[in-house]
């Protein structure tokens, strides 16, 4: 088979996403949150006190851009983050009133956006369309919570084995250092 644009899943995502994108932009203009600001700015603020592992998983941003874009949003007042009390590694992220003030400002034009999107596609086609898009994105959520798996068990066992080690080195006597004798010539 050959390859063809119009059989690409990529190319078809890509084009569909680059028009989703453009209605965005126009609607939300150069002062409003970016689309995955916006997408941060609403689940924290519908989840609040979120770890930043909860909140990649909640809107599949990677997390070394998810804590880049926190940083940057926290410069600006956008959303505050500190240490749980349960994990001390963990930070709970939550969003300021600036952030609140520019989820409020966003979210009809937002939807606007959204509406604009979908209504290419007839009627009859749009429910379906996002009932695939939808199972697309839980396929996915899928094959990264698949693929975290065995690194979290990877990770317990390298622990396990750590401790074991570190354990039998505290129960174990002292070792005698003894000279190497060498032969001269």
């Amino acid at each position: 088979m050959a390859y063809s644009l119009k059989n690409s899943p990529g190319h078809l995502l890509r084009r569909a996403q680059q028009y989703a994108h453009d209605l965005y932009s126009s609607s939300v203009g150069n002062t409003g949150p970016t689309p995955r600001q916006y997408e941060v700015l609403h689940v924290v603020a519908n989840n609040e006190g979120l770890s930043q592992t909860d909140l990649v998983r909640h809107t599949g941003i990677d997390r070394s851009t998810l804590a880049d874009m926190i940083a940057r949003m926290m410069k600006k007042g956008l959303l505050s983050r500190k240490r749980t009390k349960e994990d001390a590694r963990a930070n709970a992220v939550s969003i300021t009133a600036a952030g609140k003030r520019m989820l409020t400002s966003a979210n009809a034009k937002v939807a606007k956006a959204e509406k604009a999107a979908l209504s290419v596609l007839p009627k009859t086609q749009q429910a379906g369309f996002m009932k695939a898009l939808r199972s697309y994105a839980e396929a996915l959520d899928k094959m990264d919570e698949a693929a975290a798996a065995p690194a979290k068990r990877a990770k317990k066992t390298t622990r396990k084995k750590t401790t074991a080690r570190k354990t039998a080195k505290r129960k174990a006597p002292a070792k005698r250092k003894t000279k190497r004798k060498t032969k001269r010539r």
